[in-house]
Parts: C-alpha cells; structure tokens; sequence
C-alpha cells in the first residue's frame, strides 16, 4: 500500500498545476474529479483530447490515476435528477479508462432533498432500498458496457450505513463489477466509537474481501463523523491497516477531508503507519 490523496485537494488553476502540487508531496496515486479539468465532477460530455491530456499529464509526473469520482445521489427522492445521474456515470464511465483508471466510486445516497450527505429518516425505508438496487443495476449495466469497476462507500449519512448493507447491497447485485470503497471513519453510528475494534473486525469479515479502493480520513465522534485529516482524530489504523492487508488490499491509502495545509503531516503520518514494523520500530 502506498499513500494517495483526492486531487481536488488542491485548488489550482490547470489541470498541470493540479497534479504538480500532488507530486510535490511524493504522492504518486490519486482519486481523480473532473472538477480539477475544469468540468463539473459529472459531465454532461467529455472530449476524448480531454482524456487524453489527462492521462498523459498524469503519466509524465508518474502519477496513477487509481479511481475517478462518480458520485451523485442515486436514490435523489426527484427520479429526474436520478436518471440525470446515471447518464452523466455512462459519460464518466467510457471516459475512465482513456483516462487511465477502471475504478469509478460512488456513493449510495440518501432520501435528503437538498443535501446528499445528509442523513435522512426515509432512507431506512424499503421504497429507498427499492430505488438504490434499481439505479445500482442500471449502474452496473453501464460498467459492463464500459469495463470498468463501480466502488460504492458505506457511510452513516447514506442508505447503505452499515457493513452489514453493504454485503447486502453485493449480495442483491451479484456483479463483479460492484466493490467497496472503504473508509474505516465512515462505519461509526452513535454508541459506536466505543466499539472501534468490533466495528472494524465485523466489517472488514463482511465486505473484506470485496474493497477494491481504501480512503483514509479521521473522526473525533461518532454518528455522521469522519471528517477531519488522517492522523488527527480516534481511528486506529494499525488495526484498519492490519485488516486491509489482511485481506489482500494492495491499493493506494487515499487521504480526503483534510486542507491542504493538513496534507504534508497526514501523508507523513500514513507512510510511518503503513512502514514495516521492524522500521517503525528503529524510529
């Protein structure tokens, strides 16, 4: 495992600025966002020149592109904005690989209007796990067409909170194409921080196997948390790193939520914890 970092942690003016400030910190993987090329993060269209540039100015500051961003709220309670969405994922979806990378992530929304981060009572309804394996088979559809990989994250605010959904979600699909974005910082509901170690463990016994990206961020509470920079808050990575190893996790560790003032320490933080114990232990 190496470090990563969403790129759109750096606001610069060019795409090649962008990057450069990535390859300052000796970060050499990246969450890519169409955002940082100067398009919405789910265009409605994308040259393939764009692709191109893309790739290559990756390439030439030996950066991986190891996923690009595809989120949007996939059971949006308007079916417009729904099927806007998907839409906008198959542009995405055939852009990925010009541009390097075979991981799209996504989220699994929430029945909130106005905020799709946002918790909302509805999305533990049937009809909202009725709309997510709807728009998630369409989504797989277009990954199929596409050759590429749809991640989703579990996280507190969205319909699928929990590992447990989450195994449910893969289990209802049944493609291949459909792995899990894993941020350990995401998985705590209220009462669950004093848990960490059961919390994670059950996780990663569950869905494990199925991560095909790993964020790293931080949390100082539990209960739509999760947002603070690696290395500041209460997660225990040992144990989050120990149990991504363990199960054959070899990506990149992408850090988010976090300034770009934050970036130098928690890159700094994450290299000591993913060193080997014997160099850790001469430090």
């Amino acid at each position: 495992m190496e470090v990563g970092i969403f790129a759109k942690t750096f606001r610069r003016p060019t795409l090649e600025a962008t990057l450069d400030a990535v390859a300052a910190h000796g970060i050499r993987s990246i969450q890519f966002n169409m955002a940082c090329a100067g398009l919405p993060s789910l265009p409605e269209s994308i040259e393939p020149a764009l692709c191109e540039k893309i790739r290559k100015a990756a390439e030439d500051r030996d950066i991986e592109i190891s996923a690009v961003s595809g989120t949007f709220n996939v059971i949006d309670p308007c079916v417009e904005n729904r099927l806007d969405g998907l839409s906008r994922l198959r542009t995405l979806a055939f852009a990925a690989r010009r541009m390097g990378t075979s991981i799209v992530t996504l989220s699994t929304g929430t029945r909130h209007p106005t905020d799709m981060w946002a918790p909302h009572p509805d999305n533990g309804t049937r009809e909202a796990w009725a709309d997510l394996v709807r728009s998630m088979e369409q989504a797989v559809r277009i990954a199929g067409e596409a050759d590429i990989t749809l991640a989703f994250e579990p996280e507190v605010s969205n319909v699928v909170d929990t590992a447990e959904k989450a195994r449910r979600l893969l289990d209802e699909i049944g493609s291949f194409r459909l792995k899990v974005l894993m941020d350990a910082a995401n998985l705590f509901r209220k009462g669950d921080l004093s848990r960490m170690n059961a919390v994670l463990e059950g996780a990663f016994e569950l869905v494990g196997r199925d991560v095909a990206l790993a964020h790293a961020k931080d949390l100082s509470r539990d209960g739509e948390a999760g947002h603070e920079a690696a290395g500041t808050g209460l997660l225990d990575y040992d144990l989050y790193i120990e149990l991504l190893r363990a199960a054959g996790y070899e990506g990149p560790l992408i850090l988010h939520g976090l300034s770009e003032e934050e970036v130098k320490e928690s890159a700094a933080f994450l290299r000591r914890k993913l060193a080997p114990a014997e160099t850790r232990g001469k430090r």
